[in-house]
Parts: C-alpha cells; structure tokens; sequence
C-alpha cells in the first residue's frame, strides 16, 4: 500500500502535528532510556529545517484518561527533547492554546489526558487534526491502536502523511512479509505460545525456517513427548504446538527444536546451570536456556538465511547465567550477512545490551506494531494512511 511521506508535501511555513511515540521509561520522575526520543529526532529536524512549526503529541504512560496527573506529565520528556534539539520546547495543557510559529516546537500535554483518545472519539479526533496545517503520523509502537491521535486524526487532517520512522518501519518489515530475499529465517523467542500463536502460524507460511525459543520453545518440546520438568510451558497449548510441528512437516519447512538446555533448579542468579539432552530434562529441572549443540545448529540455518526476523529472545537473557544462547545467535546475526530485522522489546534490549544494535538490518522501535505486523494483521494507523495516500 503506498503511503504519502514528509518528502511528498511542501512544508514550508506550515504547521505540523506530529504525533510520535516518545512513552519512554521514568523512575522517580527522570528518563531513564531517552532512546525513543533520540529516534524521533529525524523527523523534528526534517521539519524545522523545512521552515515549519511543529506540535508535538504523544502518550505517557497509563494515566486515567481526561484527567491531569502530574507523573504522567510530558515535561521532562519536553526539557530532554530541549536539550536535544537545542531549542525550548514548551508544554501546552490546554488544545485551545496549541500553536506553533515557524521553527518552533512545542509539545502537547500526554494526549490521554484529554477524554476520548483511547476511545478514539471523533470531537477529540477533528480538533487535533485541525491544529495545523499537515498531520504526521510517525509513532510506529502505537500504530496499532485506534485512537483519536492515531487513527481519528489522520482520516480527518487537511493533510496526512507519514513520518520518517513510520515510513522506515514499513519498508524494514516489508523486506520480510512482502518480499524477501530467500531463504527466509525465523527466531520467535518469548515466554508463551499463547501471546504468539497467530505469528508463528502466520510466519510458517512465508519462512523456511522457524526457530523457536524461550517457553515458547518449552511447550514445543512438551509436544514432542520430552518431560519439561518445571520449566515454564503451557499445557493447553501443547495439542496447537503439534499442530503447528506437523503443518510445518507438511509444508517442508525448518522447525527445529532444543537438542540440549541449559537447566537449574530455579530461575535466579548464580544458580548452577547443568547442560543437558532437551530429552533428559529432571522432574526438578528447570529449562532456562538452549545448550552449545543448540546454538551451533541454530547458527548454521541463520547464516544459510537471505532476510532473518527475530522477536523474542531464546533464553532468560537477563539472568546470569542463562543469556548465553541469545548472546550467540545475536552475535551470529550481527556477523551475518543477512538484512536482520530485531522487533520486540526483549529481543531489542538483548542486541543493544550487548552492543550490536548497529550491526543489525533494523532494529524496531515498536513491540505490539511489529507483533501485529508478523501476525499479518493490519494496522489501524497504516491504514488510515494508506486512505489518504
């Protein structure tokens, strides 16, 4: 679907609504990763450097809607971004009072402060989109949300168009769904099947192989008759898991599954980690990461691959000493020659703490977005786009 750009409107002398993601973490009222702020920062430039005014919207948090609560206030988001573009950014509370000169940025308040966001009303909707001249929407991590800043808002603008990061997303996960270069390779980490049951089924149809990891990987080896012992898995899941082992089968597609894992007897740090078969796992045992044979036959279909998706990571990563198999398959993707794509908040923080996030194709910046995407579901905010293209 061809979506308008920033590039495809003349800019100059307008006002420009952007609503992007900028629902950072805080602790104590300060930031403590100002990464998605720093990645909307192309955009900003993009539009200042064109001579237009811009108001900034995005989210914060889960404030109760249509009312004012003071931790969820964009200002230290607004002084962050201040320090970044050297230029004030100020905080309007009020929709009457937003408006911007040109060259100048300005930040709305959280917009679920104001009643109807999340349900998407269309009052709410028609009054952000008349705030200026040009309604951007580039927050790829709420653009699977239908709400009045997000889909309303879009539909209604004078003008719509898509923001860099949005327009990067798109193509990067393109690369993947539409048309890749082949063979197609699949790393679909996690703790449930249940929360990723329509991607992997959805996927298996367009890879040619799929690596499964983490519980998800626990419930699949439940379903190959291996006991589990109190590893994470889900039960109910395991009859979808053989169904999905066989669909595979018949497809001839790649699933293959733990040769041997990392156990202990319980998830926390220092614990002593025992290498073992997958189907030789204790009734006290606990699996909380894949074994080197594992990794080693992992790495061998990841450097055969074209085009590499990867959401989720294989192990309890953040637990020494169990991200020893995530820290290998992330360091084999970042030396292969693959275009990688890394979506999902997990997996992304696993590359960047281990300093590879640069040596990968793309690394997304939204978790449920790129999940919907993987899921072949369309996005409501991509859509609305896609309307007025």
């Amino acid at each position: 679907m061809p979506i308008k750009t920033m590039n495809d409107l003349n800019l100059q002398g307008k006002t420009l609504v952007v609503r992007q993601d900028l629902n950072v973490p805080m602790k104590n009222g300060t930031i403590t990763n100002d990464k998605r702020i720093r990645a909307a920062l192309p955009t900003l430039w993009l539009a200042l450097d064109k001579g237009a005014g811009v108001i900034v919207l995005s989210h914060l948090g889960r404030p109760t809607e249509g009312r004012y609560e003071e931790e969820f206030s964009l200002k230290p988001v607004a002084a962050r971004l201040a320090e970044l573009l050297k230029r004030d950014v100020s905080v309007i509370r009020e929709l009457r009072d937003a408006n911007a000169a040109p060259g100048q940025c300005v930040m709305l308040e959280n917009i679920r402060f104001f009643k109807g966001e999340t349900k998407n009303d269309p009052t709410l909707a028609a009054t952000l989109a008349k705030l200026g001249d040009v309604y951007v929407m580039d927050a790829f991590g709420a653009a699977h949300r239908a709400h009045s800043s997000t889909e309303g808002a879009v539909r209604l603008a004078a003008q719509a168009c898509a923001g860099p990061l949005m327009a990067a997303e798109l193509e990067a996960f393109a690369k993947v769904l539409d048309k890749p270069r082949k063979p197609l390779a699949a790393v679909i980490g996690g703790s449930k099947v249940s929360t990723k049951l329509a991607l992997l089924n959805n996927l298996l149809d367009k890879v040619d192989a799929l690596i499964v990891g983490g519980g998800i990987a626990n419930t699949f080896l439940a379903a190959a008759g291996h006991a589990v012992g109190t590893s994470l898995y889900e039960t109910d899941l395991v009859n979808d898991a053989k169904k999905i082992m066989e669909r595979a089968r018949l497809l001839g597609k790649r699933l293959p599954l733990p040769v041997d894992v990392v156990t202990a007897t319980a998830l926390a740090p220092g614990q002593n980690a025992v290498t073992r078969p997958a189907d030789a796992v204790p009734d006290t045992g606990m699996i909380l990461d894949i074994g080197q044979k594992t990794v080693e036959m992992y790495v061998q279909i990841l450097n055969k691959a074209a085009t590499v998706v990867w959401n989720g990571p294989v192990g309890a990563f953040e637990t020494d000493p169990f991200g020893a198999g995530t820290k290998a398959l992330a360091g084999a993707l970042a030396a292969s020659d693959a275009f990688v794509v890394v979506g999902g908040g997990d997996s992304v923080a696993a590359v960047e703490s281990y300093g590879l996030a640069d040596k990968m194709g793309y690394i997304s910046t939204g978790g449920g977005a790129s999940l919907e995407l993987l899921e072949g579901r369309a996005l409501p905010s991509v859509v609305a786009l896609g309307a007025r293209s």
